[in-house]
């Protein structure tokens, strides 16, 4: 038992990045067809679902317009600011002048758009804490798809812990991101709902 003791006084005088990286080898290998975040220290491992996959990769598909296939990352990890934050967004687009840092990872400061596709177990996180942790990040366009209500919800002008604007509404209705550094509108009617 003394070993436990230790390894957690250990852990707790790591620094954030080393302790988010022994959480992620303690998870692997993970199960195929799960994906796994660590929010604020919390692991969470949720199952990926086809309905899930088809609005990722409709998302996706639309933002090749603008983007190039190297930019554009699904289930990857990227540490972002507070607590021991290691998220692996559904949809990140990168700009252009995207590097990754000294361990290998892309860095949160260079993400023009996240996109989350809700899941049951995890929604509190994607309306929540990664919502809080994005805009502090100051990821300029987070939008939010929820496939349980049909609705879209996108997030913009990022300030502290908020967006300070937010717009909500159902499937069919276009994300108009034209005003944004993304610079096109993502079509809706396609997705599909849980």
């Amino acid at each position: 038992m003394t070993v436990v003791a230790t390894d957690r006084i250990d852990m707790a005088d790591s620094s954030d990045e080393r302790t988010l990286d022994m959480m992620f080898e303690w998870l692997e290998p993970t199960p195929e067809g799960f994906k796994v975040e660590i929010v604020e220290g919390n692991i969470y491992m949720s199952p990926q679902r086809d309905t899930h996959w088809e609005v990722i990769f409709d998302i996706v598909e639309q933002l090749r317009a603008r983007y190039p296939r190297k930019r554009l990352k699904s289930d990857v990890r990227i540490d972002f600011p507070g607590r021991l934050n290691g998220f692996a967004s559904d949809v990140v687009a990168l700009s252009e002048e995207a590097t990754k840092d000294a361990s290998g990872r892309w860095r949160y400061q260079d993400i023009e758009l996240v996109a989350e596709v809700i899941s049951k177990d995890t929604a509190a996180n994607d309306y929540g804490s990664k919502k809080a942790t994005y805009a502090t990040a100051g990821v300029p366009v987070y939008l939010i798809v929820d496939p349980y209500t049909g609705t879209w919800h996108l997030h913009t002008l990022p300030k502290e812990d908020e967006y300070r604007s937010v717009l909500s509404l159902d499937f069919g209705a276009p994300v108009d991101l034209t005003s944004t550094v993304v610079g096109l509108t993502l079509e809706t009617g396609d997705f599909p709902r849980d």
